[in-house]
Order: C-alpha cells, then sequence, then structure tokens
C-alpha cells in the first residue's frame, strides 16, 4: 500500500516539478492556478495532466494545436517516481524521508533546468539552501558539521571562479556547492565533488569523441553535482566506509 503512495506522489509531484520548471522559463508563476501547452497556451484540462499516461495517450502531442511535446515531461515524472521509491526504500518511513523527498525536488530542478539551458536559477538553489540547513540541524549531523561541508562546497568553487575571473564556472555553482555541503555534511561532500567530476570528465571525452561537443564547448556541471549529491545522499557514507576499508 505504502508503495503504491509513494508512487503517486512521485507522478503528481514530478508533474508539479515540470510545471516549475517551465514557468521558471518563462517568467510565469509557480501559484498560477492552470497549467498550459507551451506552443498554444491553451489551458490543460485533467485528463491532459495525467503523470505519464497523459503524454502516451496524446502520442507526445498536445491535444488542442498537435505540436509535439518534450520528452522531457515524461522522463522527469518517471524519474521523480524512481527517485522517491529508492530513497523510501533506502531511508525507510521516517520523518527523515520528507527531508530527502524535498531535496529530490530542487535537485532534479536544477539538473533539468541546467541541462536545458545551462543556468542554475538562485531561486531554486537559495530556498533549498535555507531548507537544507534547517532540516540537516534536525534530522542528521550537528551544525558544525553541515557548516564545514557548506564552507568546503561553496569555498571549492568560489576558489574556482575567483582564479577563472569566472570563466570556468558560473555563480549558481557556488551556490549549488553550498547546497551540496548542507545536504550532505562532512565528509560526504568530498565524496560528491569527486563523483561529480569524475562522470563529468566520463560524458565530457565521451560527447567530444563522437563530435556532439568541442574541447572549448560549456558543460551544464550542475546537472553532474546534482547527479552526484542524490548518490552521496542515498550510499555515501557506504561507499566511503568501503574505501576506506580497502585502503586500510
Amino acid at each position: 500500500m505504502i508503495i503504491l503512495v509513494i508512487i503517486t506522489l512521485g507522478s503528481v509531484v514530478g508533474s508539479f516539478l515540470n510545471a516549475v520548471i517551465w514557468r521558471l522559463r518563462v517568467g510565469r508563476s509557480i501559484m498560477e492556478r492552470h497549467s498550459v501547452c507551451p506552443h498554444c497556451q491553451q489551458a490543460l484540462g485533467f485528463f491532459d495532466l495525467v503523470p505519464v499516461l497523459s503524454f502516451f495517450m496524446r502520442k507526445g502531442r498536445c491535444h488542442y494545436c498537435h505540436k509535439r511535446i518534450s520528452w522531457q515531461y515524461p522522463l522527469v515524472e518517471m524519474t521523480t517516481v524512481i527517485l522517491f521509491l529508492v530513497f523510501y526504500l533506502v531511508v525507510g518511513l521516517q520523518w527523515s524521508l520528507i527531508w530527502y523527498l524535498i531535496s529530490v525536488c530542487f535537485l532534479v530542478i536544477i539538473f533539468v533546468y541546467d541541462w536545458q539551458w545551462g543556468e542554475i536559477p538562485d531561486v531554486i538553489t537559495l530556498p533549498a539552501i535555507v531548507i537544507a540547513f534547517v532540516f540537516s540541524f534536525i534530522f542528521r549531523a550537528p551544525w558544525w558539521n553541515v557548516a564545514l561541508a557548506a564552507l568546503i562546497g561553496g569555498g571549492f568553487f568560489l576558489l574556482q571562479f575567483l582564479i577563472s575571473r569566472g570563466r570556468w564556472i558560473g555563480g549558481g555553482d557556488i551556490r549549488l556547492g553550498v547546497l551540496m555541503g548542507a545536504l550532505l555534511g562532512w565528509p560526504v561532500i568530498l565524496l560528491a565533488l569527486f563523483l561529480a567530476y569524475f562522470t563529468g570528465s566520463i560524458v565530457g571525452i565521451f560527447l567530444i569523441i563522437i563530435k556532439k561537443k568541442k574541447m572549448s564547448s560549456p558543460i551544464p556541471f550542475g546537472t553532474f553535482l546534482s547527479v552526484a549529491t542524490l548518490i552521496a545522499m542515498l550510499w555515501g557514507e557506504k561507499i566511503i566506509e568501503w574505501y576506506l576499508n580497502i585502503i586500510w
């Protein structure tokens, strides 16, 4: 029964996240009541908004103008469901699960927004930082642990920003680094940074090989930071413990 509740919640939240992403991009309020087609601006009805199913029932097209709808919509919805399920299975049914699921929402938005448009919106990261600090102090580490991790995460990117004079990374990466530290604590923040750079390098090299990117092409690094944060939230401490057992 609880699995069905998590699946339903994840699909509904995923649909909401899609709306948030689109409204942020076009400058519309997330408090608006009705969702609309991104092409014809027609207000969507209930059967147009059923998560995942509506996309396939309408064959990936708007019911009104018949223009193609991006695959982003069902993918975000399905990804949110999967993440909600994984966090439930790993964390269990306890109060801290709320904190994890809220974190998933912020990270999914950051992932998609940076992947699509190469930006990390402050309107998402700044509230997320505040919420992450509050929940971390309640459910996780002592305040100094969270503060140290946030300082390391933000400071790491701030240093790169200063050295490169903003050519390597933007201010959004700095704030995302602070958020990562607040979510993960010390020393898991170090693992997340390593995972992000490792996966980012592999994907970047692959894109260069298949000629989708050039050496000078920017890579939406916030996407890799988001994925690395999710992995570290789920299994960070176990990965670190496994690694220490190997080297010692």
